[in-house]
């Protein structure tokens, strides 16, 4: 896999996505756009969970990634971007054996390889097998030197886009500093938010803060339920409508207080009964639409 990774660039610097800056032509409204939302491309899964091989590979990931690839590049007119929601891949970031470390090198540079192809701009956002189930300082600059910052914000033709570490949320024993970091500069997001007032304020998060309703039991694929009506009530009074995640890697989501959560399911392994797939949306002057897509 030699020169593997020259093309792929990291895009983020400082908290800003570079290419989507505030500049006036991506902070005014300039007329409906696409991006595309997947998730848990996660190579390694399929063979490693699903199947139970002995020597689990990630072929069946690099071709259902490389089926998306083409399928978005072939789209006219093109998205703005496509953004992966977390799991890139699946081997942990933890050191544990230098097997398990050479494993998920390999499985980095594969996807890099076949993200290299796409001829829009990748956003990238943190899950938790990026960082780890409990991350650490250690886990989080792993991620970072490979794939970019693991929270951000830009702009993209009148929308505001916060990309969040939500394992944050959900374990911050061993990174209690990190996290306070980013609870402060979300904050410091969401009032520029209400300053700024963008057309559409959307998150994009890996785990999702329900999968049905507000009110649910807290369990692993979502995130703790004494936080969670908080947080989307900040998120609201801030003017967001809209929460994109992935994790359960079965398509789901719900309504709260006008803000939409949109689970999409994976582009790799299945949980449920969907295909490998992708979300289009369509971002219009009122409203915010999608549709998922299979790769196939």
């Amino acid at each position: 896999m030699e020169g593997v990774t020259q093309t792929f660039q990291i895009k983020t610097r400082d908290r800003k996505y570079i290419g989507f800056e505030d500049t006036e032509a991506e902070t005014q409204w300039q007329g409906a756009f696409t991006f595309i939302q997947a998730a848990d491309t996660q190579l390694g899964l399929q063979e490693k969970y699903i199947e139970k091989k002995t020597n689990p590979g990630w072929e069946k990931e690099v071709k259902w990634c490389t089926q998306m690839v083409t399928k978005v590049n072939k789209m006219n007119p093109a998205p703005k971007f496509l953004v992966i929601c977390g799991d890139l891949i699946d081997a942990y970031p933890y050191e544990r054996n230098g097997e398990e470390k050479e494993t998920r090198q390999h499985q980095e540079n594969d996807l890099k390889m076949v993200l290299s192809e796409l001829q829009i701009p990748l956003v990238c956002v943190c899950g938790n097998h990026d960082v780890g189930d409990t991350p650490t300082a250690k886990t989080i600059l792993k991620y970072q030197s490979s794939f970019g910052d693991d929270y951000f914000s830009f702009w993209c033709g009148g929308a505001y886009f916060l990309a969040l570490n939500s394992q944050f949320w959900q374990d911050r024993r061993e990174v209690e500093t990190l996290a306070r970091a980013q609870d402060e500069w979300l904050e410091a997001q969401l009032l520029y938010i209400e300053q700024h007032k963008p057309r559409h304020s959307i998150i994009l998060q890996h785990i999702p803060p329900f999968i049905d309703t507000i009110d649910e039991p807290s369990q692993y694929f979502n995130l703790p339920s004494y936080i969670r009506q908080e947080m989307l009530d900040r998120f609201i009074t801030a003017g967001v409508r809209y929460v994109f995640c992935g994790h359960y890697h079965r398509n789901a989501g719900g309504v709260y207080n006008g803000l939409e959560v949109i689970v999409t399911s994976a582009v790799g392994a299945q949980l449920g009964t969907d295909v490998n797939g992708y979300r289009v949306v369509n971002v219009m002057e009122d409203k915010v639409v999608h549709c998922y897509h299979g790769v196939e």
